[in-house]
């Protein structure tokens, strides 16, 4: 009789690190996603796909919470397929918000596509306001890591290169991770 309790003590040790692990690797992709895709506008099938795993592991005590979140992702797979289709969102994009929506409940998904919808509106006032400064020259060898970036993002921005869109997808989902319960 004493042989299964310890078992069972340990699977629940066992529980108890591996969904702040998980969360906390998520948090520490999404912040390379969104450094990634402001320097080169693309999001990694890779990152996406460590993403939806971790996002699996971080629920793997309720296998029907994972049921429901592969069923709202599906959905929103098909919904944000459409508006690829249209051109009005990217292919990365679109990546990376089905494989955050697999590690979420369908209110942790809501409230993902609010939080990025808002982040997503500050990024655009950002790029509308750099329309307002000043062309910059190139940045000389060993300027700071900003200047470049400020530089590269006004040159993206006059010749009209998208949004880098991951970065607001990246911030909803670290707000949603964040208000989950890390």
């Amino acid at each position: 009789m004493g042989v299964p309790m310890p078992r069972l003590l340990s699977g629940m040790h066992l529980m108890n690190w591996i969904v702040p692990t998980a969360l906390c690797l998520e948090i520490l992709l999404l912040a390379y996603v969104a450094m990634i895709d402001i320097a080169t506008r693309s999001i990694r099938n890779d990152i996406c796909l460590v993403l939806a795993l971790l996002g699996i592991a971080g629920q793997f005590a309720s296998p029907m919470q994972v049921a429901g979140s592969l069923i709202v992702a599906t959905i929103l797979f098909l919904l944000l397929f459409v508006i690829y289709q249209r051109g009005w969102m990217g292919g990365g994009d679109v990546k990376l918000l089905v494989a955050l929506a697999i590690g979420l409940p369908i209110r942790g998904v809501m409230q993902l596509l609010t939080i990025t919808a808002l982040a997503g509106g500050v990024l655009a006032l950002l790029h509308l306001m750099m329309r307002l400064l000043p062309h910059p020259k190139l940045a000389p060898a060993g300027a700071s890591f900003v200047r470049r970036v400020y530089a590269i993002e006004r040159w993206r921005h006059l010749r009209h290169a998208p949004l880098p869109y991951g970065v607001a997808i990246a911030c909803g989902g670290i707000w949603t991770i964040f208000s989950q319960g890390l």
